[in-house]
């Protein structure tokens, strides 16, 4: 009876090592990986951030500029809300 207890507790180190070793190897990874080029937002701290250079003024207007291959897209938003995106490729 002691022989099977053994042979089980052995079988539970090892599957708790096993266990731990995984865990450890997954926080060892890094955290920022790199975005497709083709997507149009890439990840920072965690959350989904547009690409584009975005310029915000005081007032709460903004303008940004997304390049995609040989097209760019302008996206404006006034202070009173309104939204323009134009788009130009040449």
């Amino acid at each position: 009876m002691t022989r099977t207890w053994k042979m089980i507790a052995g079988v539970g180190l090892v599957a708790l090592a096993a266990t731990a070793a995984s865990a450890a190897y997954a926080q060892a990874q890094p955290a920022d990986q790199a975005t497709p080029k083709s997507f149009n937002w890439e990840i920072k701290d965690g959350k989904r951030v547009p690409k584009g250079q975005r310029q915000v003024n005081a007032d709460g207007s903004w303008r940004e500029e997304i390049r995609q291959g040989k097209c760019l897209t302008i996206k404006e938003k006034s202070a009173a809300g309104e939204y323009k995106e134009t788009r130009k490729c040449d």
